[in-house]
């Protein structure tokens, strides 16, 4: 194929992929990355290109696709299921939209939690509502200090933003405040049978003998309950006694813990339990509507009877479907279990689920709220796979990722019968699809790395814009130049780095496996966080560098 009509497929390409405008800079790139043969005429490629692409984009986008066919060209269209997912409309909109995120800070968030999050976010958004961040701390046991900020850390990735943060340690006054009411209003009691008893009563829809107390008793109960040992009174929301699911009759709305709270210490020993503390916060924050896991639908019941007890509007609840993922640990305290044992390295250790880890490894924030949206809010559980997160988070990162060579296992070779003129500096594009960041300089003498792997069942390979090379006696012999005469052959084309200016690397692996390897020269250049396309390796964030470079792999 001579150069125009190379000129012309690239233009065409580059046009169908770009809205029917194909951009000149773009071409002349994807020609000097895929057409090796005319990077010695840079010149005369861009001569004709800026002609051609004119010609092209005079094209309809029809007449464009049409040329292709032509060249029996036909390039992958997004399906109709991958193209942006928009969350379906909340229901009984009446007034102004108010959300909450409300995760208990025992630990950093994980994949499971970003659902939530996102969902709360994007539909605040949607109807430029409010949103507000509510930590659930009023189980002193269950509490990490660092989560607080690791949890507002974690959301600020994810390019979630909040317009109000609430405690719910800082509000234990309003919470006695209603507790208090509901006891003088009939709607609770103060308890002292032991736990087996009120067991044995509740399983028989049977009541206990506190119940039916007169108010007076319950709120001196109530005032004795500050100084009681923990385990002997708790404060109980009246429901009906022979509701079909046990667990519903008659809930624990506050209990005595004899734990020091990481934010508060001592000053209080009464707790409300997480359905009394929503409850009571969802009503005084105004929340409009409220979306959570079909794992919380007995939640809804109990706290149903407390709004009913206290004359108050229930919010709208939106239950959703389990969400599935396979060979990842989201347990907040397995990991945490795991962490103290030495079993991970910490809560970014890439395998697990935590927002940290998928952070490290390079995944997208917009890849997971992607995946999240699609999802949705819907009552069938769903499964969200790796290859899904992966496929997302490719099309971001070949867009941004530059392209350098990193040689595992490398295998030292010097290439024999190695004409002189062939000796000199190779150049390759940053990134093919963007010729404007520049190019890569790689000295080649005849003296590389290869990788171990690329030796079995090959007898010709071309190392990529350098020479073809045939294997001899476990050794490299000079076999000709041109990219036609590697195809002729069938040679396997694999990259390499030279034997001088390399960098030493390695490169941590989901199951925390090491590769180690070398690097291009012009890998120097990199910086932490920086995502790279290893070539022929996968994706891989940059985490340190200094005289050895490592990276975390993302995926292929």
């Amino acid at each position: 194929m001579n150069l125009e009509k190379i000129i012309y497929k690239y233009a065409l390409i580059n046009a169908v992929k770009h809205k029917g405008k194909a951009m000149e800079k773009a071409v002349i790139g994807a020609i000097m990355s895929n057409e090796p043969q005319f990077r010695k005429k840079p010149q005369k490629v861009l001569q004709k290109t800026k002609n051609i692409v004119e010609k092209v984009n005079k094209l309809t986008p029809k007449e464009q696709k049409k040329e292709l066919k032509k060249l029996g060209i036909k390039l992958k269209e997004k399906k109709e299921a991958e193209k942006k997912k928009k969350l379906p409309p909340l229901p009984n909109i009446q007034e102004k939209v108010i959300l909450r995120f409300a995760p208990n800070p025992s630990g950093p968030l994980h994949i499971g939690h970003a659902r939530a999050a996102i969902l709360n976010h994007e539909y605040a958004k949607k109807y430029k509502g409010k949103l507000i961040l509510r930590m659930e701390d009023t189980d002193p046991r269950r509490i990490d200090p660092k989560a607080y900020k690791m949890i507002q850390e974690d959301l600020k990735w994810l390019g979630i933003k909040w317009d109000q943060l609430i405690i719910q340690s800082d509000r234990i006054p309003t919470y006695y405040k209603y507790a208090k009411k509901l006891l003088e209003e009939g709607g609770g009691y103060i308890c002292t049978c032991k736990p087996a008893e009120f067991k044995k009563l509740k399983d028989q829809s049977k009541p206990c003998p506190c119940r039916n107390l007169p108010t007076k008793e319950n709120l001196r109960r109530w005032e004795k309950m500050q100084k009681m040992p923990e385990g002997k009174a708790v404060l109980r929301i009246k429901t009906d006694l022979k509701h079909k699911n046990p667990a519903i009759r008659d809930w624990v709305a506050l209990r005595i813990v004899d734990e020091p709270h990481p934010r508060t210490g001592k000053k209080y020993r009464i707790y409300p339990t997480m359905n009394f503390a929503v409850t009571i916060d969802d009503h005084l924050l105004g929340i409009t509507h409220v979306l959570r896991g079909k794992d919380h639908i007995t939640n809804t019941e109990k706290q149903e009877y407390l709004y009913k007890h206290l004359g108050w509007k229930p919010p709208t609840f939106i239950h959703y479907g389990r969400l599935h993922m396979d060979n990842i640990q989201l347990s907040t305290s397995k990991t945490k279990e795991g962490i103290q044992k030495g079993t991970y390295k910490g809560w970014d250790d890439p395998r697990l689920g935590t927002i940290r880890a998928i952070k490290r490894r390079g995944i997208q924030a917009q890849a997971i709220r992607e995946a999240m949206i699609e999802i949705g809010a819907k009552i069938a559980d769903s499964t969200l796979t790796w290859k899904k997160i992966y496929g997302l988070n490719k099309n971001i990162l070949e867009e941004i990722a530059n392209r350098y060579f990193f040689v595992a296992e490398p295998q030292p070779f010097k290439i024999k019968n190695l004409p002189e003129h062939l000796k000199g500096t190779i150049k390759r594009p940053l990134h093919p699809d963007h010729p404007e960041r520049g190019q890569r300089k790689i000295p080649f003498n005849g003296r590389v790395y290869i990788q171990k792997d690329d030796l079995k069942k090959a007898k010709i390979l071309r190392l990529v814009d350098a020479v073809n090379v045939k294997i001899k006696n476990n050794s490299l012999e000079y076999h000709s130049m041109s990219l036609e005469e590697a195809r002729k052959h069938n040679a396997k084309i694999i990259h390499w780095v030279p034997m001088d200016e390399n960098i030493p690397a390695n490169v941590i692996m989901p199951n925390t496996k090491i590769v180690e390897g070398l690097l291009e020269p012009a890998a120097k250049s990199l910086k932490i966080d920086q995502i790279v396309q290893l070539e022929r390796f996968g994706f891989a964030r940059v985490d340190k560098t200094n005289k050895k470079t490592t990276f975390y792999y993302t995926h292929k």
